[in-house]
């Protein structure tokens, strides 16, 4: 299953919105990101490619910035209820989460809001193995988020993520050279993720184009 963060406006490219609609099936969800979060007004840009997302039973999640634990809590929940009141989401996306246990109380208290905000789905993004107590609050953990070099060479992962269910981890590999992308999608499934997205872009946004392979399209 995919994760696609799509950080592109759809005014930008509407194709890559519509695709991810024909590509339900094998989404696990898409990652609304107005403007590093819901924005400070709606845009209506948004209000259609994301009901033909969620016509078509693909998940669409909030983008939530919780700088590494510096947010305070009351605007994590504001943002949680725009990306509600404005767009619809299904759940939220928490980037930048802190990994140690010094952080959990705060993601704790943050993940309890959004669920009480109306948040159906939690998705953690520390982008490395946390403190497994981690696990327990979210309903998807991403324990990797990076290049496609440190991938390969430098990823390692603790004993309590060979026992969970693939389908509660995700491995977002950005990088990728195009010929190694199906490679890429084989290793992510072996280290036990059951979810993820592979990317050939670098950064300083690699996420503003769809994958290259999607269910149904061979890169």
């Amino acid at each position: 299953m995919l994760l696609v963060p799509l950080y592109v406006h759809p005014a930008e490219d509407p194709a890559a919105w519509q695709l991810l609609a024909e590509a339900a099936d094998g989404l696990y969800g898409v990652v609304l990101n107005a403007a590093d979060g819901p924005g400070t007004a709606p845009d209506p840009a948004f209000f259609g490619p994301v009901e033909a997302l969620r016509s078509a039973g693909v998940r669409v999640l909030g983008y939530v910035d919780l700088d590494y634990g510096a947010r305070p809590p009351a605007d994590v929940v504001r943002d949680v209820e725009r990306h509600r009141e404005w767009y619809g989401a299904d759940g939220c996306f928490l980037d930048r989460a802190p990994a140690d246990r010094t952080g959990l109380p705060f993601v704790r208290q943050a993940a309890r809001a959004a669920r009480r905000a109306g948040a159906a789905t939690v998705v953690l993004n520390p982008g490395v193995h946390p403190a497994p107590g981690y696990l327990r609050i979210a309903d998807l953990l991403v324990t990797f988020e990076g290049h496609w070099d440190t991938y390969v060479s430098a990823f390692t992962r603790p004993g309590w993520a060979d026992r969970q269910p693939p389908d509660r981890l995700c491995h977002l590999v950005y990088g990728v050279p195009g010929a190694l992308l199906p490679l890429a999608l084989r290793t992510a499934g072996d280290r036990g993720a059951g979810v993820c997205c592979v990317v050939e872009r670098e950064l300083p946004n690699p996420w503003a184009a769809l994958p290259p392979v999607l269910p149904g399209k061979t890169p």
